[in-house]
């Protein structure tokens, strides 16, 4: 069974849980079910649905200052597993500017870069071998970040990450 993703009543997206932690927060009246996901646990004498989404019956305040390390497979997934410097498919991570000139491992200096990219600009900085990058480097998003737990979005979820990050925006 597919993760579920948990939002907070305000229908933030705050995490990934299993199906079966899902289902003892529906039961226990913790969650309200938003979105099925078709699939049931059953016993002896009750069926529960699993759901795909869940939300929170009450408002939980969340920091919004969430300092995580750069990691290889949010780089990825917050650049689309493309090369920020020619768009081919990425393979490695690039710091922009070198860890060997004073360059930190931070979020506005981590790229997803190809094998050539990468061997091309050895520890240089971009503009010192006409490369460009193509977008900025920042902090990923909440929704890349239920990415980056669930492995994958769901069809059902793209509805509820898509609400939060236009309100966001806005």
């Amino acid at each position: 069974m597919a993760p579920v993703l948990v939002l907070n009543a305000s229908y933030e997206p705050l995490a990934v849980v299993s199906p079966r932690r899902a289902v003892c927060l529906v039961l226990s009246d913790k969650v309200e079910m938003v979105h099925p996901s078709g699939a049931a646990f059953r016993s002896e004498r009750r069926a529960v649905e699993v759901p795909s989404v869940v939300r929170l019956s009450r408002y939980v305040n969340v920091p919004r200052q969430r300092h995580r390390a750069p990691n290889r497979r949010a780089v990825f997934v917050r650049d689309d597993d493309a090369c920020q410097y020619c768009g081919r498919r990425a393979e490695t991570v690039d710091h922009v500017v070198p860890r060997s000139r004073g360059g930190r491992h931070t979020w506005d200096n981590v790229v997803a870069a190809c094998r050539l990219c990468n061997a091309k600009k050895r520890d240089r900085l971009p503009s010192e071998n006409g490369m460009r990058l193509r977008r900025r480097p920042g902090h990923p998003s909440p929704s890349d970040w239920v990415t980056v737990a669930a492995g994958s979005v769901p069809d059902a979820w793209s509805r509820y990450l898509g609400e939060f990050e236009s309100r966001r925006s806005a």
